[in-house]
């Protein structure tokens, strides 16, 4: 493995209390090797870790991606938030390929975002008096890709459209009178046949 690459894992016991009140627990991400860390031991140490995780990795960007490429960056920096609290503060900076809903077509979008979160010390704890986002782990231990992942899909628009308002408008005017050289897909007509199969009859 490459300096600085990491895979993904599992991130069913990764949670974010984004609302108030009950915390919202992310799907899990099966069939990935193990990348949890001991967020106490970290913390201690005051480290600064940075990690970089191709998209094509993670399963719940599937759907979002125009294409699966391009990578993910993630900065986390540990720390002490008291005698037995511990906490970290992470950025992302990423470059997707996303589809406009506008003009439907492809393009890349700098996506940049992060979070102060203190972690519980297992699954089901929290901290009632934190201003930071709560994240479970089991026996102290956190997937650091599971919290990249999570990171970027708060970071990235409901309705992704091209940064370029006019590029767009070009693209959409384009696809409606048809590209050129384009080849329009034919028509399904599953009922096509049925006047003369009634007839044969």
């Amino acid at each position: 493995m490459e300096a600085g690459t990491s895979k993904t894992t599992t991130c069913n016991l990764i949670f974010f209390d984004r609302a108030a009140g009950e915390p919202y627990y992310t799907p899990p991400m099966a069939g990935a090797p193990s990348d949890l860390v001991d967020c106490a031991r970290l913390a201690d140490a005051g480290a600064t870790l940075e990690r970089d995780y191709p998209l094509a990795e993670f399963r719940r960007l599937e759907d979002v991606l125009a294409e699966p490429s391009g990578r993910l960056h993630v900065r986390f920096v540990f720390e002490r938030l008291g005698a037995k609290r511990v906490g970290a503060t992470l950025s992302i900076e990423a470059v997707p390929r996303l589809t406009c809903q506008r003009c439907l077509q492809p393009f890349d979008l700098t996506v940049t975002g992060g979070s102060r979160i203190e972690f519980a010390q297992d699954e089901t704890g929290g901290c009632a008096d934190t201003d930071r986002e709560i994240c479970g782990t089991q026996d102290g231990r956190a997937s650091l890709a599971a919290l990249a992942e999570e990171e970027l899909l708060l970071a990235l628009p409901i309705a992704p459209t091209c940064p370029d308002r006019e590029v767009c408008a070009g693209r959409s005017a384009a696809r409606a009178d048809g590209a050129p050289g384009e080849v329009p897909a034919p028509t399904r007509r599953p009922f096509a046949g049925l006047q003369d199969l009634i007839k044969r009859t």
